[in-house]
């Protein structure tokens, strides 16, 4: 119990620090990026299974990308 603790005060201090590094050399987390990409990765996910349906596990070729790095951290 006490590593579990001891890890989740490591994870969020380094969350915090890593946020005011990200701040002193000019670039900002982008907090709405997930609800701003909600709806398409939801229509992506709808397009995924309307495929996997129709062709088939073996057949079925879903690309879904909806978490971008280069658009999560972005310059102020």
């Amino acid at each position: 119990m006490f590593h579990l603790l001891k890890n989740i005060i490591w994870i969020v201090g380094f969350v915090v620090v890593s946020g005011f590094v990200l701040d002193y050399f000019g670039y900002e987390i982008n907090k709405d990026y997930f609800k701003e990409r909600r709806s398409d990765c939801q229509e992506l996910l709808k397009q995924c299974k309307s495929d996997l349906i129709h062709q088939g596990i073996d057949n079925a070729k879903c690309k879904i990308n909806c978490i971008s790095p280069e658009k999560i951290i972005r310059k102020k």
